[in-house]
């Protein structure tokens, strides 16, 4: 009944929280992990305003354009991250991914910028979305077989809960399984 509504308010609410925890994990970490975690927020955060439901806000068309300046800038910083020997080629292409879905959404024929969330005429290169369809499959099988629990290591407390592994492997298969649903409705 409420379907396509309720998935976009459950998205929203996944990619909005997994952003907060990444700005908290941003706090309680330094160089290239609190890097990583302020990609890892922008990603979040630009992924709920994304995935907001078409029926609630139709954003003017100016906000498509702004979505693609920011996540095509987070494009151009991976990339030089990734130049410099940084280890952040998930995060480009996860920031192409975004420009590209931005530009599938702004593109002629379809109906508004939420058209991936409605049954309005699909956007975007077949080939192309096969192909990141493909890259974050592929993600999420690595990602959920390294959260397989493994026996535990004797010493003494774990870490803060801000900067636990097992919190950010899952924030990152959370943000890859949202990134999924997002190219399957492209």
């Amino acid at each position: 009944m409420h379907g396509p509504a309720l998935s976009g308010w459950l998205m929203v609410a996944l990619c909005a929280a997994t952003g907060v925890y990444c700005l908290l994990r941003m706090r309680a970490c330094a160089g290239e992990e609190r890097k990583a975690a302020g990609g890892e927020a922008l990603m979040g955060f630009g992924m709920a305003a994304m995935a907001l439901p078409a029926a609630v806000l139709t954003p003017p068309e100016w906000v498509l354009a702004g979505y693609a300046a920011v996540f095509g800038a987070a494009a151009l910083h991976g990339l030089l991250a990734v130049r410099r020997g940084g280890h952040h080629l998930h995060h480009l292409v996860g920031s192409l991914a975004m420009v590209y879905m931005t530009a599938a959404m702004a593109a002629p024929g379809t109906p508004g910028a939420h058209a991936g969330h409605t049954a309005g005429p699909a956007g975007g290169i077949p080939v192309l979305t096969g192909g990141l369809l493909l890259y974050y499959v592929a993600y999420v099988l690595r990602s959920g077989a390294r959260l397989v629990p493994v026996a535990a290591t004797a010493g003494g407390p774990g870490p803060a809960w801000a900067t636990r592994p097992e919190l950010t492997l899952a924030c990152r298969l959370s943000m890859a399984l949202a990134m999924l649903a997002m190219l399957v409705t492209l």
